[in-house]
């Protein structure tokens, strides 16, 4: 029977062993990234591509020496390297999202490497699994990659599919309306408390916790459904369109860049909240037809500090957590501290402040208000933000929101090279083709408009390698009378 001191040592060798796995998988990950860059860059004899080559068998034999076999499995939004989850942040992004996109592409949901597994198998893995993602057809060109393996004597490396199958039409559509309950109710509730607070009552913070809760586990199972609704943008209600929409960017933000779930459960709070302090702004403020005077612009100027009074006012009524203070405080303050309100000392704003910024400005120029009636175009939107840099976001993260949304993000409406007209539904999986999203087709070549439409992969490509379908250009919804909250909801 063994004692106390024989369990822990068990419990020190799984957490010794995750340890390992974490550092000495995102080390072969990054390898198989910097490997599949110098194949698709240059010829495989160039010194580059066999130092890439060099360093990635070296990395397998190291694990394969010590954990017999390697296990990469696509979860999701994740992966993992033998049942061990790694942890996405900022410095790993680029190449995680690389590696799991090619094996999206391919149809692979797990790469499975043995003892035996030498530089000659790795390098036939490599470019057959860039040839099947190539025809980013999913699962279809799996079969295919698995057949070519073992033609090319790559014994000791196996694909197989994804263990999630493919949802049904109807479950598919049940997830659409569970989304659209969690925003409805979203809204409501944001409506509820903006308007106690504006009334001077006590707010329901139980109930904005609840909603946050249904946002961040739908953004976890399904997070295009909900996405696909912050399109909707209510001309009416967009103060508390607004705070939902930005919450959910911000948490599927959050979720790319490897927040734990009760980390997304704070961050989705302070996004609801960030713009409450605008609940003691007066509505003739608020909802000005032109140009602010310079009197309105110091009571506009006022919200991020009367957020933080009301945000400490309802801590009495439901544990308001700091953070949501801190990001109500901060939000427009701006990286480089020009925005307001103005701080006393150099600071660092916060993680959370930093994404909501970003999450905050893009639904901000993209949606219609009473005061503008001509929103940018999403696409124009990410450039400036990505570009100029008088807004003062931080870039890293307008990086990762543009690798979540796509250089086209979700809505934008684009004419193709076969005349058809269509909306941005998701970003490629494969973010080697971040310019071929996947669209809905929403007209004829003619011109005609068609509900509602059928699905496109954009990277597809004909048996010669070209793309069936190509944009041509952005174009204005409002000219073809397209509301585009009609073909998500």
């Amino acid at each position: 029977m063994s004692g106390p001191g024989q369990r822990m040592s068990v419990v020190d060798a799984v957490q010794t062993s995750d340890s390992y796995i974490r550092g000495a998988g995102r080390e072969f990950l990054v390898a198989i990234y910097t490997a599949l860059r110098s194949l698709k860059l240059y010829p495989i004899e160039n010194a580059q591509v066999q130092k890439s080559l060099d360093d990635l068998a070296g990395t397998a034999q190291r694990i394969l020496d010590r954990e017999q076999e390697i296990e990469v499995r696509v979860t999701g939004e994740f992966l993992f390297v033998n049942s061990t989850r790694l942890r996405l942040d900022l410095d790993n992004y680029a190449s995680f999202s690389h590696v799991l996109g090619m094996l999206r592409g391919a149809g692979a949901g797990l790469v499975r490497a043995e003892s035996g597994a030498d530089r000659r198998e790795w390098t036939s893995f490599l470019s057959l699994l860039m040839a099947a993602a190539a025809h980013s057809a999913g699962g279809t060109h799996l079969l295919e990659l698995q057949g070519r393996l073992r033609e090319a004597g790559v014994t000791h490396i196996v694909v197989e599919p994804p263990l999630e199958s493919e949802m049904t039409e109807e479950e598919q559509e049940r997830q659409k309306e569970q989304a659209k309950r969690t925003y409805q109710r979203s809204v409501a509730v944001t409506k509820e408390v903006i308007n106690s607070v504006r009334m001077g009552r006590s707010a329901n913070v139980k109930k904005v916790k609840r909603a946050v809760q249904a946002i961040v586990d739908q953004v976890l199972a399904d997070e295009t459904s909900l996405m696909g609704l912050s399109t909707l943008r209510d001309y009416d209600d967009y103060t508390f369109t607004h705070s939902v929409n930005v919450c959910i960017f911000s948490i599927a933000l959050g979720k790319k860049l490897g927040l734990t779930k009760l980390q997304l459960y704070d961050l989705g709070m302070a996004a609801l909240f960030h713009d409450v302090g605008k609940a003691r702004v007066p509505l003739e403020v608020l909802n000005k037809e032109g140009s602010l005077s310079d009197e309105d612009w110091r009571i506009m100027q006022a919200h991020p500090w009367l957020g933080v009074l009301t945000l400490f006012g309802l801590r009495g009524y439901g544990e308001v957590p700091y953070r949501s203070m801190i990001t109500a405080y901060e939000h427009h303050m701006k990286t480089d501290l020009t925005g307001y309100p103005k701080s006393l000392r150099p600071r660092p704003m916060s993680i959370f402040s930093r994404i909501i910024a970003v999450a905050d400005g893009f639904d901000a120029a993209t949606s219609r208000r009473v005061y503008k009636t001509n929103p940018l175009q999403p696409d124009s939107v990410l450039h400036e933000m990505l570009n100029n840099r008088r807004r003062g976001l931080d870039p890293v993260v307008v990086k990762s929101f543009i690798n979540l949304l796509g250089i086209y993000p979700l809505g934008t409406m684009v004419i193709l090279d076969t005349y058809e007209l269509a909306l941005v539904v998701s970003a490629n999986a494969d973010v080697t083709e971040v310019h071929r999203p996947m669209v809905r087709i929403i007209s004829d070549p003619g011109g005609s408009i068609t509900s509602p439409g059928f699905l496109a992969n954009l990277a597809d490509k004909d048996a010669t390698g070209t793309a069936l379908r190509s944009i041509i250009k952005v174009t204005d919804p409002d000219r073809y009378g397209v509301r585009v909250s009609d073909y998500f909801v």
